[in-house]
């Protein structure tokens, strides 16, 4: 059955703070319908467990992924399809800061997934599409949604209307990525320092930071604002904040539990 195979392997590291989610599914890492579901399942077990801070998106492929398994599409149900993107989207809904690390080609349902993650890096090589126009449909996990409002409509317009890729120096200077790296080997050491300084933060200012930011983009600005004022007032009465405060008056570095 073309809807399974595949697997999407948690790991952590930093002393339990920092998970590593890997998709591993060959060479171009198809994504197929079960691993969807374990990008989901996976996230469950992150978000439920206080050690984790921080996580990580990987792949162990030669290529990030080359987007989703096509034939196994026409073995889904169209009703299926109403729900379709909740699963792979679940960085967007986690409370902890999501970081992918892409290296390759970084195509539909790939693409989809790290647009719902918080902070992107990637290679001088990897390439960014959503190619959904040559099969006749469109993207349906959020593609057109997150990738217009992060590189505005024209663009977006252009992109997914025609298929056309977006090649790495671009998606930097657009945003879609924060940083490039060199190689993989590079990109990864880039991503495990970058992990390590976000797990040092207060857990309960990265996931306010995270929620303020995400549900502000979309509101009028004085909503934004508004929200904003609201989050730091609360953040205030946290141990973090207090002990934050202290070390800084001590010149030393604070020890955050998350309360």
């Amino acid at each position: 059955m073309a809807l399974t195979g595949g697997d999407v392997i948690l790991e952590r590291g930093h002393d339990g703070r920092v998970a590593y989610l890997t998709l591993s599914h060959g060479k171009f890492t198809v994504v197929t319908w079960e691993m969807r579901q374990l990008v989901a399942d996976r996230f469950a077990e992150i978000d439920a467990d206080p050690d984790i801070r921080v996580v990580v998106i990987r792949s162990d492929g030669e290529h990030f992924t080359s987007g989703g398994d096509i034939a196994g599409f026409m073995e889904v149900d169209p009703i299926d399809f109403t729900d379709l993107g909740h699963n792979v989207t679940a960085p967007a809904r986690s409370p902890k800061p999501v970081i992918a690390a892409i290296d390759g080609y970084c195509f539909g349902v790939g693409l989809e997934m790290v647009l719902s993650c918080d902070i992107r890096l990637a290679t001088p090589r990897s390439q960014f599409a959503l190619p959904e126009m040559n099969l006749g449909m469109i993207p349906g996990s959020g593609g057109t949604q997150r990738l217009s409002r992060l590189i505005g409509l024209s663009r977006a317009k252009f992109h997914i209307m025609t298929a056309t890729r977006i090649q790495a120096q671009q998606a930097l200077d657009w945003g879609i990525v924060a940083e490039l790296h060199d190689d993989r080997d590079a990109l990864y050491a880039a991503v495990e320092q970058l992990a390590g300084k976000m797990a040092n933060f207060s857990p309960a200012a990265q996931r306010t930071a995270k929620e303020v930011l995400d549900k502000g983009i979309d509101a009028p600005l004085y909503t934004g604002i508004d929200l904003e004022r609201k989050a730091y007032a609360m953040l205030r009465s946290t141990h973090d904040f207090a002990e934050g405060v202290k070390a800084f008056g001590e010149k030393r570095k604070p020890e955050f539990t998350g309360r």
